[in-house]
């Protein structure tokens, strides 16, 4: 009777510990990130009923209770919910982002709940970490915004026109024709064509000016209507005040023409490559886990690319807290980026939360109470059996 009072103590350890389980799982319901676990069971070794403990081949063989294993870890992916911020990320399928904590060590994830800190590093809301990338080389490094705060002014060097300069007019005079220098500096010039006397053909002058100072010439020429290949791009050297000088094209494609079309002509500026500096306006990631960052000038570029890991077995992960897990066996684990294999996408602007399914957990609680409950009741059956026998002694 006394064996079965520690049979019963070790259901109630037992159970006990499931209940444990079963909290942690509810309590992380709306934990971003957050994998279920799952207590393994087990019975006590056997041993025969008789008070020597030799057991032979006719004999009874009777437990010695439970135990509790390790528990398991269910990965099966959350949901993933909309958060509006473009810096909170989920990979949708099987790849875990790496965090480095402030010791070094590496760390994975599920939680993409990510922003910037003050020194311009990409960080876990959550944990504190910093999230790894890998660069061209492959090596892991850090997501940092160093160099990539603002994007510098590029000077202007092809500007592109397009349209009809009617052959019936003598002139035509395009103003507002804009030129950025190399500091991001915006200046106006003026484009004038015109038909020179006795000219033969479709012969065009053309001048640039600065105000009231030429700043560059030269010749369009047409032949029936379209224009000679030769004459297609006119180049000149502009010098704005206080700057260095600067070569910049006209360029007049194949939809340049030069046709009849009364005193009215239709040529004009469409683009110029050039664009003052600006400074970052958004960050997002893309599918592939490649930051892409905007500028309020204009302009885009591309960062790193986020580094993912995955696992070959639950048995090589464990949970850490702060919504990490450890590598228990850095052999079963590999190392890549998005949309390869089954390590899966990036998704932003939306993060993954916890997989525990609630009415799972619980009907797993009334499988625990009852297991506590059966338990407790043995341990007070057998006290009072040894109760009665004690009494029978004493009579």
């Amino acid at each position: 009777m006394l064996d079965s009072i520690y049979i019963g103590m070790s259901g109630l350890v037992g159970y006990s510990k499931g209940l444990r389980v079963i909290a942690n799982n509810t309590a992380n319901i709306n934990t971003p990130g957050f994998k279920g676990a799952s207590l393994q069971f087990g019975d006590l070794l056997y041993s025969n009923g008789s008070a020597g403990g030799s057991a032979d081949a006719g004999g009874q063989r009777v437990g010695q209770g439970l135990t509790t294993y390790a528990t398991s870890l269910d990965f099966s992916q959350g949901e993933l919910r909309q958060t509006g911020n473009d810096l909170d990320l989920a990979v949708d399928g099987q790849g875990l982002f790496m965090l480095r904590d402030e010791s070094g060590n590496v760390r994975y994830t599920r939680d993409g709940e990510f922003s910037f800190d003050d020194e311009g590093v990409l960080v876990s809301r959550s944990s504190g970490g910093k999230v790894l990338a890998r660069d061209e080389s492959g090596a892991l490094v850090e997501v940092r915004l160093d160099g990539l705060r603002a994007s510098p002014a590029k000077g202007t060097e092809t500007i592109t026109l397009r349209g009809n300069l009617s052959s019936s007019a003598t002139e035509h005079s395009l103003s507002g024709v804009t030129v950025i220098d190399g500091v991001g500096a915006k200046h106006d010039l003026t484009v004038e064509f015109k038909r020179p006397e006795n000219a033969t053909g479709g012969t065009w002058s053309v001048v640039i000016k600065d105000g009231d100072d030429e700043v560059g010439k030269g010749e369009l020429k047409f032949v029936g209507g379209e224009l000679d290949k030769d004459s297609a791009q006119l180049s000149f050297t502009y010098k704005p005040k206080g700057v260095d000088a600067m070569k910049v094209s006209l360029a007049f494609g194949d939809d340049v023409t030069s046709f009849a079309s009364g005193s009215s002509s239709t040529l004009a500026v469409v683009k110029q490559d050039g664009y003052a500096a600006g400074t970052l306006t958004k960050l997002t990631f893309d599918a592939e886990g490649v930051l892409n960052l905007a500028y309020s000038n204009g302009q885009t570029e591309k960062g790193v690319r986020l580094a993912l890991a995955r696992f070959d077995s639950t048995t090589a992960v464990a949970a850490a807290g702060d919504n990490l897990f450890d590598a228990t066996d850095p052999q079963q684990w590999e190392q890549g980026v998005a949309n390869q294999g089954a390590f899966g996408s990036i998704r932003s602007g939306v993060v993954e939360i916890s997989n525990v399914d609630l009415s799972s957990e619980f009907s797993d609680l009334v499988i625990m109470q009852r297991g506590y409950q059966a338990s407790s009741q043995v341990v007070s059956t057998a006290n009072e059996m040894i109760q009665e026998l004690f009494s029978l002694k004493g009579r």
